[in-house]
């Protein structure tokens, strides 16, 4: 994998092109990986397998079942309840404690 600062991709952009065909080009703005450059191909590649594995989460989830409407309303004000909890802003004055 090639490294690069932004000024050098802006300046050499064909050059970060020619270079991400035959593997992925980190671009650093200020010193920290900011984009990666990559081939249309391996884009595409990575996009299918994020496509699989999602099909594959939805297929075990529907094998697993379904939560009911209450299952859901219990499971969401659980998890905002301990989201509050540990929230580091005010609460809204209009939220009921």
């Amino acid at each position: 994998m090639n490294t690069v600062n932004a000024t050098y991709a802006k300046q050499n952009f064909g050059a970060c092109i020619a270079d991400a065909i035959k593997q992925p080009v980190v671009i650093e703005k200020s010193g920290r990986p900011a984009v990666v450059m990559v081939a249309y191909e391996e884009f595409q590649r990575l996009n299918e397998l994020e496509d699989a594995m999602w099909l594959q989460r939805a297929q075990e989830a529907a094998a697993g079942g379904y939560l009911t409407v209450e299952e859901s309303e219990g499971f969401m004000k659980k998890r905002l309840s301990r989201a509050t909890e540990n929230a580091e802003f005010p609460h809204h004055p209009d939220d009921k404690k």
